[in-house]
């Protein structure tokens, strides 16, 4: 043993007889001594024994059964003791040189000891669960691994890293699919044993042993180099997946304890780069120590003070502190100052892994030297050249299917080398851009595409990384959060670089990514959450986190603005739903109430579990805003108070926060608290402050001064201010400390649902208004319906004071007309026989009934029917009811005399059924909804006839003017071209009373032809709301109608029923004929009479149609038949289905859902027939159906 190792042993605590049993002790010896040895000679070459292989072996087995199996390392002790690996496996393994490779023998001796060197090198670490024997002989094997690390890279005779290749080589060149397990074995045992190489450092808790110059990382990287370790790396990576299968992550754990705490920025730059940063560095280094002194000549002692100096300095209430020096003495600020930092307060520490001794930390800054930066660079070039995609794409297949080669520390390696790496191709592509510039080279070069890392920038690789940053933010596992959050950040950064690419490709897979990420609002939250949830996780967690939080809130603002419709995906739980009440009557089954029971549950437990999405309009402003509270302000103070070590990027990056907070979001208050500005105040005028010459030093002390500047004006306006400094702030109280005043909020009160009377045959106005008043009293609200009753009455006294008034006024002047033909022109609301009576408001006497003409929904049913009317027609808490001039007092005392009977007696239903089931809810769609997608689609239950014999069809008509997108600026033009008026041979221009008169006849015409208009718009399908009795009641009392209308209808409808073969060859001419008669008839608009005749006609084919309007044969009514046709949609099908020879019963047509293109057709028929030209018949076609789907012509556009 050496000088070094003898003294080693000496300074050991435990004597050997102590630590190990002496009988394993002597075994192990005993094999080590039969292994071989150092002949005396002066070449000193090793010799082996005679049964070397057999020692080798038994050394194995002592490993495996004692050590592993007993969970000790008493048999690793004693072979490290004996310098086994130093003194006889390496020289064992050189004296396998190149020219031997045919040796069996040999080759069996260097398998057998790379057997013993795996697990003798493997790395070990203090964690959970561990022994008194292991805590023993830990730290001796771990400084054993050093020396064997050293002995391995540093072997003077011979290149042992190659020879563990040349073992490996055979077992390589195999192919996959004629490997053996010896082969597989083999080839994990070489990468094992570059992994142990790889991870072994000096650990910071051990005495140095001198041999950290051999052990760097430099020297691992040229021995790797220089030995054909790189060359075997990159391509066991590019061949991964094909021939390589289960060697991705022990080759990814070699590759990240190569390149981890390495500088990508230092390690890209060239060598003239180099000395200037090394220049920079060390002028940095300088004026700190310039700095120190320069604060320590303040108060340094002179050299006439011999003698120490003790001051009381007086503090409140009289007491005093006691403080040596007589730097004291110059100045009060230095002794208030040195008080501070004498105080020791003894904060409770939690307990947390030791990260920084962890050999699998990255978080600390490993230097390289020159000749180790060029050739590392060289390997991170060819590996994302070849190797980086296939590599990372493997590892994140058996991540995502959690393959069970790997472990959770093989999941943080992954994302962190992911990041390194990143990072490696932007800088190399900087290094490259200033090449070209800097040599002047062509600047049409093509650029090269982001391709070769594109492994890492699809969907899966998104997918797996938010849920390990979810997982980890959950678990606290920090460390692997720090090193996804670097992914997370590098991956931005590069889609940053993508998008200002000058590859169009490369701009749309960027936009496409940032779409992708910004677009699930649980990863903003996640971002948020991450930022705030900062407390003591290391530096290394506290510059990841703010630095995504920084890098995401840009590139989210930048996009926001270039998108300005950028949609984000919200996720929340699902509501519990509510559950059902169980009505139990008798006579019902109790296992079906079991079965329903069941199955209800299941449901509840599934809406529970989903979780419901929406999409809603991102808006930046309101995400910005979740940054700036309290505990992300924290956050950032923490990091900015180590900005003696941060960088010019670091500072920056703190300072965009603070003033984001401070000025955009206007948030200065969060600021306000004692020691954020205290810290504020030292890092610009110290002690100890910003470096002057600091790159980012005038900003700081701009955004400090304003700070400040805002800090007084609070103060000023508000005294009290300066109590809240000592605490932080709350969102409960932020308003009100920045503005002075609570937050001003207006709470809009959700409209109520409209109901309605469900229509029915013979239901007029009286006995919906039964049926409302029913349903009041059955909700015990007579009150509610007296004042109706009430108010209705006084209207009906005013309004008859108004009429008497106005007959007396008009008697006087001389305009006198007949009772009769007051109240008509009352009705009418026609102003030519005098002024139109005054609408009545109306007021409510409570609160309670002024509430309820805005919540219940009854009683403004109740009103409504009675006459009612929003003064505005808005649906406002506080819009007034009036009673509007057109209503009459008779009208009025009708309607009291109604609501006064249902008062008396209660409306009740013959069948026995509640008035509430006579109630429904108003449909909300309206046509205007339609019209803001760019459809004239109207609401199927938008008009309702609920009186057949109401002379008021203005809301029942076809919609005027209803025409597509595809004609719309045709007819725009049309519109605005002004007809110009002759005035040449002195033909004078029409007089203005000519000209309305001429108007009022055209909209009068316009307004009779829309009349006649017979539209499937308007029909409702109301099967389900009537059982078979009312249907049948209803036929009856329609077949009655028919025969009082005309003896045609009759003879075409008996009992219900169309005969068999009324529908032949001359039947469809004869319509035929009749629809352009009608539409020769609608031309000749000058014979009032003839038009009546005609829509006599067409109301008539309608009725003789609805035999045939079916639910099958309404479905199969071809759109391309409203285009001309004036003719009612049901004729039509009367006219396609004619002679089918079957009895069809009568129903109520059902209105399909017409398409704009259909309506602009039948708008394009009503204008046409204000022209001269014949109108065509078209013939009833089939509609054309493909695959069970009927094709309609605005699919073929």
């Amino acid at each position: 043993m050496s000088d070094q190792e003898i003294g080693l042993e000496a300074h050991h605590l435990f004597d050997k007889a102590q630590t190990v049993d002496p009988e394993v002790r002597a075994h192990v010896y005993s094999l080590v001594t039969a292994l071989g040895g150092t002949e005396a000679d002066e070449a000193g070459s090793y010799v082996l024994g005679d049964d070397a292989l057999a020692c080798l072996r038994d050394l194995k087995r002592w490993l495996k059964l004692y050590d592993e199996k007993n969970n000790r390392l008493d048999v690793a002790r004693c072979l490290a003791e004996a310098n086994l690996v130093n003194g006889d496996l390496l020289p064992i393994l050189a004296a396998w040189t190149e020219d031997s490779n045919n040796n069996r023998a040999k080759a069996r001796l260097a398998l057998a000891c790379l057997e013993l060197l795996v697990p003798l090198t493997w790395p070990l670490e203090h964690a959970g669960g561990m022994t008194v024997n292991h805590h023993r002989h830990t730290p001796y094997i771990q400084q054993a691994h050093v020396r064997y690390k050293a002995g391995t890279l540093c072997y003077g005779r011979a290149s042992i890293l190659r020879t563990i290749v040349r073992i490996g080589l055979p077992s390589i060149a195999t192919s996959k699919d004629d490997r053996t397990s010896r082969d597989e074995g083999i080839i994990k045992l070489m990468l094992y044993f570059f992994r142990n190489i790889s991870i072994i450092t000096p650990l910071p808790n051990l005495p140095s042993q001198g041999l950290d110059d051999e052990i760097s990382r430099s020297a691992t990287i040229e021995a790797f180099r220089q030995q054909d370790v790189f060359a075997l790396l990159l391509t066991m990576c590019s061949n991964m997946g094909e021939d390589f299968n289960l060697q991705d992550v022990i080759v990814l754990e070699i590759i990240f304890n190569l390149i981890k705490g390495v500088n990508v920025e230092k390690l890209f730059m060239n060598e003239e780069q180099r000395k200037i940063q090394k220049t920079t560095e060390l002028k940095d280094v300088l004026g700190k120590e310039r700095a120190m002194h320069r604060d320590y000549a303040k108060i340094a002692p002179t050299r006439h003070g011999r003698f120490g100096t003790m001051i009381w300095v007086k503090r409140e209430d009289e007491k005093v502190s006691a403080i040596s020096g007589q730097d004291n003495l110059k100045d009060g600020r230095n002794s208030l100052l040195k008080m501070d930092k004498s105080k020791k307060w003894s904060k409770p520490q939690q307990r947390r892994k030791d990260l920084d001794h962890s050999i699998y930390d990255f978080d600390h800054s490993v230097p390289l030297t020159a000749d180790a930066s060029e050739l590392l660079r060289n390997f991170v070039e060819e590996f994302l050249d070849s190797g980086f995609n296939p590599l990372f794409t493997h590892l994140r297949k058996a991540i995502e299917r959690e393959a069970d080669r790997l472990l959770d520390i093989n999941y943080r390696q992954f994302f962190y080398t992911v990041s390194w790496f990143l990072q490696a191709e932007k800088c190399r592509r900087a290094r490259q851009e200033k090449d070209r510039k800097n040599q002047k080279v062509q600047t049409d070069f093509e650029a090269e595409s982001y391709g070769l890392v594109a492994a890492v920038l699809n969907q899966e690789t998104f997918i797996t990384l938010n849920r390990y940053m979810q997982t980890s933010f959950d678990n606290k596992e920090w460390q692997d959060l720090n090193a996804s959050m670097r992914c997370f950040t590098q991956i931005l950064l590069t889609v940053q670089e993508m998008a200002q690419s000058s590859l169009e490709e490369d701009q749309e897979i960027a936009d496409n990514i940032q779409n992708r990420i910004f677009y699930e609002e649980t990863t903003h939250d996640r971002i948020v959450n991450i930022l705030k949830g900062y407390k003591d996780q290391g530096f290394g967690y506290l510059d990841a986190c703010t630095e995504l939080s920084h890098v995401f809130l840009r590139m989210l603002e930048r996009y926001s603005k270039e998108n300005a419709d950028l949609q984000i995906r919200s996720r929340r739980r699902a509501r519990r739903k509510k559950k059902e009440q169980q009505t139990t009557q008798n006579g019902e089954n109790e296992e079906a109430d079991d079965d329903d029971d069941d199955v209800r549950s299941e449901n509840e437990d599934i809406a529970e579990a989903a979780q419901v999405s929406r999409e809603r309009k991102f808006d930046f402003t309101r995400f910005a805003a979740k940054f700036t509270s309290q505990s992300s302000v924290n956050t950032l103070v923490a990091f900015t108070a180590f900005y003696r070590d941060l960088s010019i990027d670091q500072l920056k990056r703190a300072h965009r926060f603070f003033y984001r907070v401070a000025f955009k979001q206007e948030l200065a208050v969060l600021l306000f608290r004692v020691d954020i500005i205290a810290l504020f105040y030292q890092l610009i005028k110290g002690p100890e402050g910003l470096d002057r010459s600091n790159a980012m030093y005038k900003e700081w002390d701009e955004l400090v001064r304003q700070v400040l500047k805002k800090m007084f004006k609070k103060l000023e306006q508000r005294p009290e201010l300066i109590v809240e400094m000592l605490f932080s702030k709350i969102r409960a109280t932020l308003y009100y400390l920045e503005y002075g005043h609570e937050r001003q909020t207006v709470s809009s009160t959700r409209t109520p649902a409209e109901l309605e009377v469900k229509a029915a045959p013979d239901r007029d106005v009286n006995e919906q208004i039964g049926i409302v008043v029913a349903a009041l009293l059955k909700d015990d609200k007579e009150s509610f319906v007296r004042w109706v009753l009430e108010t209705i009455a006084k209207a009906a006294d005013e309004r008859k004071a108004w009429d008497a008034e106005a007959t007396a006024r008009r008697e006087l002047s001389g305009i006198a007309t007949e009772p009769h033909e007051e109240t008509t022109a009352a009705e009418k609301g026609d102003d030519k026989p005098g002024p139109k009576a005054p609408s009545i408001v109306i007021r409510p006497p409570t609160d309670e009934i002024r509430t309820a003409t805005f919540k219940d929904a009854k009683l403004k049913l109740l009103m409504t029917l009675s006459g009612f009317e929003r003064s505005g027609g808005e649906e406002k808490a506080d819009a007034t009811w009036i009673m509007p001039s057109a209503v009459s007092s008779t009208s009025l005392e009708e309607l009291h005399i109604t609501i006064e009977k249902y008062l008396g007696t209660m409306w009740t239903d013959p069948s026995g059924q509640e008035p509430e089931n006579f109630l429904r809810r108003v449909k909300t769609t309206t046509a205007a909804a339609y019209a803001e997608d760019g459809e004239q689609e109207p609401r199927r239950d938008a008009f309702i006839d609920d009186s057949e014999g109401s002379d008021d069809l203005q809301d029942f008509m076809f919609p005027d003017n209803v025409r597509s997108k595809s004609d719309a600026l045709t007819q725009l033009k049309k519109k605005h071209k002004k007809p110009k008026l002759r005035t040449k041979n002195n033909v004078e221009p029409l007089a203005e009373d000519e000209l309305d008169e001429r108007r009022k006849a055209r909209e009068q015409a316009a307004l009779d032809r829309r009349r006649k208009i017979k539209s499937e718009l308007y029909i409702r399908d109301s099967d389900e709301e009537m059982d078979e009795e009312e249907n049948r009641a209803f036929f009856a009392r329609e077949e009655e109608n028919r025969r009082k209308q005309a003896q045609r209808v009759m003879a075409a409808l008996s009992l219900g029923r169309t005969e068999e073969g009324a529908a032949t060859k001359k039947e469809k001419k004869r319509k035929s004929e009749s629809i352009e008669e009608g539409n020769e008839k609608r031309r000749r608009r000058n014979d009032s009479e003839d038009e009546r005749m005609s829509g006599i006609e067409d109301e008539i084919e309608m009725m003789e149609a609805e035999s045939a309007s079916s639910p099958r044969h309404r479905a199969a009514t071809s759109d391309d038949e409203l285009d001309i046709e004036d003719t009612p949609l049901s004729s039509q099908s009367q006219a396609s289905n004619a002679g089918s020879g079957k009895d069809v019963a009568l129903r109520e047509i059902a209105p399909p859902r017409l398409n704009s293109s259909a309506m602009a057709k039948g708008q394009e028929a009503d204008d046409r027939d204000d022209s001269d030209d014949e109108l065509p018949v078209l013939a009833s076609q089939r509609r054309r159906v493909r695959a069970g789907f009927i094709l309609d012509d605005s699919d073929e556009d």
